[in-house]
């Protein structure tokens, strides 16, 4: 059956080429979609996407190292560690984590980075080139597609690998401000094609890579929320970038969308990009989902963009406040027969009746003052400021609050205090990895989250530090090895790498905790990195005690007498009132052997240790088993 993958495959591609085919001479336009991509691009092409494209992957490939293993490239020095290490901030927004990763932005790309640049287009509004800005070479069709679109790109990736919060890494930012820019424009195009289009290019994607596949139900390891793994402040950073600058160029060429349109947009696009999970730590492995806010956000958000975008110039007061206090101009009440009268009465003709009459003249001069006034009594900034000019302002204040709790996360400075964590540290080259329990998160104490929760962002588990680098990390977490064993960690620079395994070995006695120890092992050196504390069985032999513990890379039984539950000395080993040591030791012995303390036996049997006195056999601990 070998054959029958690639068969699939190409069945797949003919598929979708026989679908275009059949829309196209089914369809009845005056003009062909090459005559209306040739209006807006260059020869119809996308030249600024397919660059983009290409610079990602061949980053990906060759900085990152993808081409040597395509599924796990080099990744701590290319995130956005800190302000002071710039490799990272430069290179998180062009960097990806693993091939789905990469391959999920990629193919966001293609999807919303065409549209954007169809908007920008690369020919300027007059084809002559006047379009009354910038120097002539600006509107050069080629310098517009593959400079001005790939360069603003660029400073946008830039931009939210500065501001981004944490040690992000990924394209999606990026692909985000595509989104938003395009969605200005293209309301429910962009739409379709960032929620409908992009799941259909996803799937046939993954189709001819996988046509068939078998999959077998597992157990999983501990794991956060889908939504506690999204960038979440990333995305809304590079959307609001989109969004501002399509402001600036829409509003500059005199565009306005369908109101209602961008609404719905900009309401759905937010909802299914998962832009109202905003999220919180409340411990160790404990996620805070704040999705009320989130959802009310995301809302707001709707309709504060679309009176941004296509809100009119009128003043911040409703009509009928206006109404209520506004005051009549001059012609107003000269077209009022009524007042029309009265105000005549002050006229020459009418002078000398007016100084038989102080009263009249005196509510005369009252009129006059009245109508010599402002058109309207409202405070200054209800009438001054435009309603698309304060919603402007509200998404700049907005922007402000996403990118603000960047900056003291990215002054980060690590000098190294961490090193001394683990009992045991592998150093490649500026690298240390080592594994610990318990340990301040360095970086956590920079937001002052123990204020809230003391401890509650301890780490536990391989730890990757580098000084230079500004790099603290928990790479692998102690639950996670737990529940596999074993754990490779990369390490690396830009066209380098090296890697460290982690593995954990450990015994469980029955009824208490399992003694476990960790090793770290690279290429030169496997070294004993942490031991846990022993651990009792829960169940008494012939009124003894048996603990399990491990020292120096190895396991050892200890069984001791029944008053050690009550008593012991100060070096941690048993002893009776008397204070003398009743504790004895012996190695734990290997697979399908036996060793003897006093009356006991220990039988091993594969990966179970039994107990046996006289006639009694007992299961007293198992080795862990991982998955």
């Amino acid at each position: 059956m070998d054959w029958l993958e690639p068969v699939l495959t190409a069945l797949v591609v003919v598929a979708v080429a026989l679908s275009l085919v059949a829309v196209r001479r089914l369809e009845r336009r005056n003009r062909r979609w090459r005559d209306v991509l040739r209006a807006r691009f260059l020869y119809g092409v996308p030249w600024g996407t397919l660059i983009i494209i290409a610079f990602v992957l061949a980053f990906y490939l060759f900085v990152q190292d993808g081409i040597s293993d395509f599924d796990s490239p080099v990744v701590k020095p290319f995130r956005a560690w800190s302000f002071f290490y710039p490799l990272g901030i430069l290179s998180s927004s062009f960097s990806h984590a693993h091939a789905g990763h990469i391959t999920g932005n990629l193919i966001g790309t293609v999807v919303a980075a065409p549209i954007a640049e169809y908007a920008w287009g690369h020919y300027p509004r007059e084809r002559d080139g006047s379009d009354g800005w910038g120097p002539k070479w600006l509107h050069n069709p080629w310098v517009r597609a593959c400079a001005i679109f790939p360069g603003a790109v660029v400073l946008v990736g830039l931009f939210t690998g500065l501001f981004a919060l944490g040690p992000v890494i990924g394209f999606s930012g990026v692909v985000y401000a595509f989104a938003g820019f395009a969605i200005v424009r293209y309301p429910i195009v962009t739409l379709i094609a960032t929620v409908g289009l992009q799941s259909v290019v996803s799937r046939t994607f993954d189709a001819l890579q996988t046509p068939i596949g078998y999959y077998v139900a597992q157990p999983q390891g501990p794991s956060p929320p889908s939504w506690a793994t999204i960038a979440i402040q990333g995305h809304a950073l590079g959307f609001f970038i989109g969004l501002f600058l399509a402001l600036a160029l829409f509003r500059y060429r005199g565009h306005r969308p369908n109101a209602l349109y961008l609404w719905i947009a900009v309401l759905v696009y937010g909802f299914s990009k998962s832009l109202w999970a905003i999220y919180w730590f409340g411990g160790a492995d404990v996620y805070i989902l704040l999705q009320g806010p989130g959802v009310i956000a995301v809302i707001a958000l709707a309709a504060v963009v679309v009176v941004a975008v296509a809100g009119s110039d009128r003043g911040l007061a409703p009509r009928w406040l206006e109404r209520r206090f506004s005051r009549p101009t001059a012609d107003e009440v000269r077209s009022n027969g009524l007042l029309a009268r009265v105000l005549e009465r002050g006229t020459p003709q009418s002078a000398s009746s007016e100084g038989s009459n102080p009263k009249g003249r005196a509510r005369l001069e009252r009129i006059r003052e009245l109508v010599a006034r402002p058109r309207s009594s409202l405070p200054a900034p209800l009438t001054d400021y435009s309603r698309q000019s304060v919603a402007i302002v509200v998404l700049l204040v907005v922007l402000a609050a996403i990118t603000g709790p960047a900056i003291p996360v990215n002054l980060f400075v690590y000098d190294g205090d961490g090193e001394g964590y683990g009992e045991t540290t592998i150093t490649i080259e500026d690298y240390s990895v080592t594994y610990a329990e318990d340990v301040d998160n360095p970086i956590a104490s920079v937001v002052g989250v123990e204020e809230f929760d003391p401890g509650s962002l301890d780490a536990s588990g391989v730890i990757v530090s580098s000084p230079e680098r500004q790099i603290w990390t928990e790479a692998v977490s102690a639950n996670q090895l737990a529940f596999s064993g074993e754990a490779t960690v990369t390490v690396g620079g830009p066209a380098w790498r090296d890697s460290v395994t982690a593995e954990r070995e450990g015994w469980s006695p029955v009824g208490n905790d399992t003694v476990y120890q960790v090793w770290l092992e690279d290429d030169d050196d496997r070294v004993l990195a942490h031991t846990s504390n022993e651990s009792r069985a829960g169940a008494q032999i012939d009124g003894q005690n048996i603990t399990v513990g491990a020292e120096d890379g190895e396991f050892y039984l200890e069984v001791s007498d029944r008053a050690e539950s009550l008593l012991s000395a100060d070096n941690g080993e048993a002893a009776d009132q008397d204070g003398t040591v009743t504790a004895e030791r012996v190695e734990l012995p290997a697979e399908n052997e036996t060793a003897s303390v006093g009356t006991l036996e220990f039988v091993r049997v594969d990966d179970d240790l039994y107990v046996t006195t006289g006639e009694t056999i007992v299961q007293i601990a198992s080795k862990e088993s991982y998955n």
